[in-house]
């Protein structure tokens, strides 16, 4: 299949040899949830797949939004974060992990790492030092005024050994404008989602994130001199920021830096798209 076939939301590229794997959101994103799968690909323009990486079995928790599937590459193992939910249940991120990127993944979590009482998404996976970090959204529809949390995890990446510490809340950002939900008439909600750290070749750590621009859903960056721990200064202008989000970074085989979000942001017509990028002083730009 050509990319353009992919109905995808949140995509995320893993490049594993001479192999890209994509995974994100599929079309079952507003409806009953029961699966994750991968596509291949050599050159990122002809796909292989879908892959079926897991599928819910009649004792696994989660019955809804099944989202965001990441897959990260730890200790020689690969290891699946994605966002779940349930009735009665927040939503959150649950770890899985396989011995392949494309085979069957299994939990290694019971349940969701992030905080049961939180309404969470969006887990990403970050090491410093030797440490293993998640890095999520408490998301709007708890707080309204979004955050991007992080957490260190046990090495086995079983369970969190510190309680969340929030990097950023949505309003402080300078390209944030409010989101209306018809939920939440005349409600003022300033969104986050899709946190995705990249760090740049003199050191720095880049969050790259999504939430609304001008009524656009958008991407933004914010830059720390010292690692996690931050703080994280804001970018004026976002990176990209007209009707497409949920950002990662990673390069090609040939080592270039690529950008792939999804666009536009809505459904069905949701696919993943490629932009290259090149690093400045003041982070990431598109080329």
């Amino acid at each position: 299949m050509k990319l353009q076939d992919i109905q995808m939301r949140d995509p995320f590229v893993l490049v594993e040899g001479d192999t890209y794997y994509l995974y994100g959101t599929d079309e079952n994103v507003w409806r009953e949830g029961y699966k994750f799968d991968c596509y291949k690909s050599k050159d990122l323009e002809e796909f292989e797949g879908p892959i079926r990486i897991f599928e819910k079995t009649p004792d696994f928790w989660a019955d809804r939004n099944y989202w965001a599937p990441e897959v990260h590459k730890y200790n020689g193992k690969f290891y699946l974060f994605a966002s779940l939910k349930a009735e009665g249940v927040c939503r959150g991120t649950q770890i899985f992990v396989c011995d392949t990127p494309d085979g069957r993944f299994v939990p290694v979590s019971d349940g969701p790492v992030t905080p049961r009482d939180w309404e969470c998404l969006d887990g990403t996976f970050y090491v410093e030092n030797g440490e293993p970090y998640i890095v999520f959204s408490h998301e709007w529809v708890q707080i309204f005024d979004g955050e991007i949390c992080a957490m260190r995890l046990s090495h086995d990446l079983t369970h969190a050994v510190e309680e969340p510490r929030t990097i950023l809340k949505a309003s402080e950002a300078p390209w944030t404008t409010p989101h209306e939900h018809k939920s939440y008439p005349g409600k003022e909600i300033y969104v986050t989602d899709g946190p995705f750290l990249h760090t740049l070749s003199d050191g720095r750590l880049d969050l790259v994130w999504s939430s609304f621009h001008e009524g656009d859903y958008a991407i933004g960056q914010c830059i720390s001199e010292n690692g996690i721990k931050g703080p994280f200064v804001h970018k004026e202008e976002p990176i990209f920021g007209k009707d497409g989000g949920h950002g990662m970074v990673f390069r090609t085989k040939e080592g270039k830096l690529m950008l792939t979000i999804h666009m536009p942001n809505h459904t069905p017509d949701e696919r993943p798209v490629f932009f290259p990028l090149t690093e400045t002083r003041e982070g990431l730009k598109r080329v």
